[in-house]
């Protein structure tokens, strides 16, 4: 994996923010700036707490404040407590906090961006073509269900995908007339992040994944948006090698703490 840029607090704060509304959770509840996020899809991420806000919490105590009513909110969805904490962009002592209070810790994720000029462009000739779409189509739901199975998400997603605001694009990659690899991208303020991206195992290696970055970051500059965002988790060395190769580069780690149970 590439070497870390170190991004400041403010910009993994916004791109999180960003990413949140890419994939948008059914309930939103907002605390002193957290974002209590419910979702009963699979797509379990979606549901975990954003601890951002303007101020940081004044002492323990009302940090403390701040997680119970977090709990609470949970408690009363039927669902055990999910952090993301970015130490980066989250209150100080949260981690330990959860820590003490049993929340396990779990899925490190890496935060990466790109130029959108630095990502290479599409090469011309081969059996390989890209296409770009403003909505999924069968064949783009076909390689996430054969790649990630038919319950992942977005495709199980309790209508994640409808709710998506920002201007959207379902990139497919064709050998002949065989779907073998997708991505999605959503614009937000002048940054586009990559989500969903798969490969059908029989088409890696050939170049599909890199296909179906460069028509996003096309579609993304055609769309006001000079950098690309994405989060990968880094226990995946191919998706990583894939990411470096396209110019991404680290700008910050981080992890989930999960509640053992319902409080």
């Amino acid at each position: 994996m590439s070497a870390a840029v170190p991004a400041a607090p403010g910009v993994v704060r916004g791109l999180q923010e960003r990413a949140a509304r890419a994939l948008p959770a059914e309930l939103v509840a907002y605390a002193d700036g957290w974002w209590l996020r419910h979702h009963r899809g699979s797509s379990w991420w979606v549901g975990s707490v954003l601890p951002h806000g303007p101020e940081e919490p004044a002492g323990p105590a009302e940090l403390l404040r701040r997680v119970a009513h977090a709990e609470e909110f949970y408690a009363r969805h039927e669902r055990a407590a999910l952090f993301q904490i970015t130490p980066a962009a989250c209150p100080a002592g949260l981690d330990d906090l959860l820590a003490g209070r049993g929340y396990r810790r779990a899925h490190p994720v890496s935060l990466q961006a790109a130029a959108v000029a630095g990502v290479p462009a599409q090469p011309t000739g081969g059996r390989l073509r890209a296409r770009t779409e403003d909505r999924p189509v069968d064949a783009w739901f076909g390689v996430w269900h054969a790649v990630h199975g038919r319950d992942a998400a977005p495709a199980a997603a309790g209508g994640l995908l409808e709710r998506v605001a920002g201007p959207s694009a379902y990139a497919r990659v064709l050998d002949g007339e065989e779907t073998v690899a997708v991505g999605r991208a959503v614009a937000d303020t002048g940054w586009a992040g990559v989500f969903a991206m798969a490969t059908l195992p029989a088409a890696r290696g050939r170049g599909a994944g890199g296909r179906v970055l460069g028509a996003l970051a096309g579609w993304a500059g055609a769309h006001g948006a000079a950098r690309l965002y994405l989060q990968v988790e880094r226990d995946n060395p191919a998706a990583l090698r894939l990411y470096a190769r396209a110019g991404f580069r680290e700008l910050c780690t981080y992890h989930y703490r999960t509640a053992a149970a319902q409080p």
